[in-house]
């Protein structure tokens, strides 16, 4: 299944997620920074959807109250919620 989210309050705008059986085969993320969005998809690849969100939630960013991280872990925790 693929999944496109378009996050707020952040550099990247926009994720598109792909999962099966729980479990996440590839991130892609447009805009942001090029060197830590491509290591944060490249960190979550084969890893449980709940422990990526467990990991990331409510990190920050500078001064915001999200980061890239943080709304990627939004949005998995979207595709849990919808199945």
């Amino acid at each position: 299944m693929e999944y496109i989210y378009r996050p707020k309050g952040v550099c990247t705008r926009e994720m598109r997620i792909k999962t099966e059986n729980g479990v996440i085969t590839d991130v892609k993320m447009t805009g942001g920074c090029n060197g830590n969005t491509t290591g944060i998809s490249q960190l979550v690849r084969g890893m449980k959807i709940s422990d990526v969100i467990e990991r990331l939630e409510g990190i920050k960013c500078g001064f915001r109250d999200t980061s890239c991280p943080a709304e990627l872990a939004k949005a998995l925790k979207e595709i849990e919620k919808n199945g």
